[in-house]
């Protein structure tokens, strides 16, 4: 009888060899968000280093036996500290383990994921960047908002809110960016919101640009504000949104009117022309 040989994979994907690192990206919240790549390292990682915002349904797609290890940072709580985040996943490489960290959103947008990485460089161990889905893409456009739009924005600036201290970065020009940026989109500032807008105004920025802040994004926990640049922070206390939280600022909230499509699950109406366009083109 003849062997049959075997059909080759569709997807090539890299084995995960013991003494490696892999920093995963587990995208937004949504657990159908996480990549092929990010699902088949929990498949076969000895120890998940996972981050506070990573939804337990990944969590149990790991494999069966894999060490699941709590490594969150969340502001105001208690805390791991980053170098002992480092050292723990250098630790775990060196005793032979496939170690898979675990990182909401994407590793290399404000995840300190350049800083894990270097500290393995230093270390010498050998690791594999696997890219999630960031929260001001992903997470925006669960709530309708695009971050780019031919008729609103060619530029599209990503901020972090608060510095590794907590407070506000002082190296942010916010007077350049609210002349310069078409969108602007904020992680980690509802603490400082008021601060920012304030110094938005101050740099040009029109009180009634509108505003939208996303908490828990793409969760079924999401909620969406939809406000003005002055109102912003009050509006945020006033309804009670809590991070983790995106904010959008500029016109590319206006077109949540027609992309709201999870609204529109829920009976929204959308409109087909949010920017009120239409008479000035020729639709064919």
């Amino acid at each position: 009888m003849t062997d049959v040989p075997e059909t080759p994979s569709v997807l090539d994907l890299p084995a995960f060899e013991p003494g490696w690192v892999w920093l995963v990206g587990a995208g937004p919240g949504d657990p159908g968000l996480i990549t092929l790549l990010a699902h088949h390292g929990l498949k076969k990682a000895d120890a998940v280093v996972y981050d506070a915002l990573v939804d337990d349904r990944i969590l149990a797609m790991a494999r069966a036996g894999a060490e699941l290890i709590y490594a969150g940072k969340r502001g105001g709580k208690p805390s791991p500290k980053q170098p002992d985040i480092s050292n723990r996943l250098i630790q775990l490489a060196r005793q032979g383990k496939r170690v898979l960290r675990l990182k909401g959103g994407d590793p290399f947008v404000f995840g300190r994921g350049g800083e894990e990485a270097l500290a393995l460089v230093a270390a010498e161990v050998p690791f594999r960047i696997v890219p999630g889905i960031t929260a001001g893409i992903g997470g925006l456009a669960y709530a309708g908002v695009p971050t780019t739009h031919r008729d609103t924005n060619h530029t599209v600036t990503f901020v972090t809110g608060h510095a590794a201290g907590g407070d506000v970065p002082d190296t942010i020009d916010w007077a350049a960016l609210a002349r310069g940026s078409g969108a602007i989109v904020l992680y980690m500032a509802l603490k400082h919101l008021d601060h920012i807008a304030g110094e938005l105004m101050i740099g040009g920025l029109a009180a009634d640009t509108p505003v939208a802040v996303v908490s828990n994004a793409s969760t079924t926990h999401q909620r969406v504000l939809e406000t003005r640049l002055a109102d912003a922070a009050d509006d945020v206390v006033a309804h009670g949104i809590e991070a983790p939280a995106i904010v959008a600022i500029g016109e590319i909230v206006r077109l949540r009117d027609g992309l709201d499509w999870l609204g529109a699950l829920d009976g929204r109406v959308l409109k087909p022309d949010p920017l009120g366009l239409r008479a000035d083109r020729r639709v064919g």
